[in-house]
């Protein structure tokens, strides 16, 4: 977990902040406007919950009421975070790669607009891979929520923890030309850090205003991971100067 708090203290830092913005105006946007729809949408559930009950089950709203709220801001937390993270594919991508320059000392490559612009649909398909991957395993956990009451909420959020890991961690490894397949395989190998990283994100997502910065600070902290954890497999330059890479990580750990 202490990977996504790596994250936030990274967000400020010279030479990153300009890459940081971006991602967080898209999340601003998005997350303005599902506040003002999930609001009116809370009114509209608690007028209907309150005009079906009759008077003898008055009482009953105020436990109704609280756990349709509730459900209501998961649902909002997961699913727009889900777009963003596809609307800022391309910028979390960039963001990565200059994360991984400071972390690890290399000077970073100057990117033209022209090919930032040529990589937006590699950076798309990308996320659609994520995404055909996350959606069959969503609708089956969405079925055992209803018929699993206890169990199917906690299976939820610790498949909600591996996606989230997944998602930010794919930044670091799609620009080091790692595959998708590979990632998967690395997460499974070591899936305390992979729940533990992933838990960390999910319940920053729940939390409102927290939940602006947490894209890009998951950005930053996974980048941090793959420098601390998966950089020296990949990377044989690395392999031979491993432990200067780790001394410049701990700094900001």
């Amino acid at each position: 977990m202490g990977y996504l708090l790596t994250g936030f203290s990274l967000l400020c830092k010279k030479g990153l902040k300009r890459f940081v913005v971006l991602p967080l105006l898209i999340n601003l946007v998005l997350f303005s406007i599902a506040f003002i729809w999930l609001w009116q949408l809370m009114q509209q559930l608690i007028a209907a919950t309150q005009s079906m009950l009759p008077s003898w089950l008055a009482w009953l709203e105020y436990l109704l009421i609280p756990l349709g709220i509730m459900s209501l801001l998961i649902s909002f937390a997961y699913s727009f975070t889900l777009v963003a993270n596809i609307i800022a594919a391309p910028f979390n991508g960039l963001l990565s790669e200059k994360t991984e320059a400071l972390l690890s000392g290399r000077t970073p490559a100057e990117i033209s607009i022209q090919g930032f612009i040529q990589s937006i649909p590699a950076a798309i398909t990308r996320e659609w891979q994520k995404l055909w991957y996350i959606l069959p395993r969503v609708v089956i956990l969405f079925v055992l929520c209803w018929f699993i009451p206890v169990l199917g909420p906690l299976l939820w959020f610790a498949c909600s923890a591996w996606f989230y890991t997944m998602q930010y961690l794919d930044y670091p490894f799609d620009n080091n030309q790692v595959s998708f397949a590979q990632l998967r395989s690395e997460m499974k190998k070591a899936p305390g850090l992979t729940l533990s990283f992933g838990s960390a994100v999910a319940i920053c997502s729940m939390l409102p205003f927290l939940n602006l910065l947490v894209m890009p600070a998951a950005v930053c902290g996974a980048t941090a991971l793959w420098c601390g954890r998966f950089a020296d497999q990949y990377d044989p330059a690395l392999q031979a100067a491993g432990a200067r890479s780790y001394r410049k990580l701990d700094k900001y750990c």
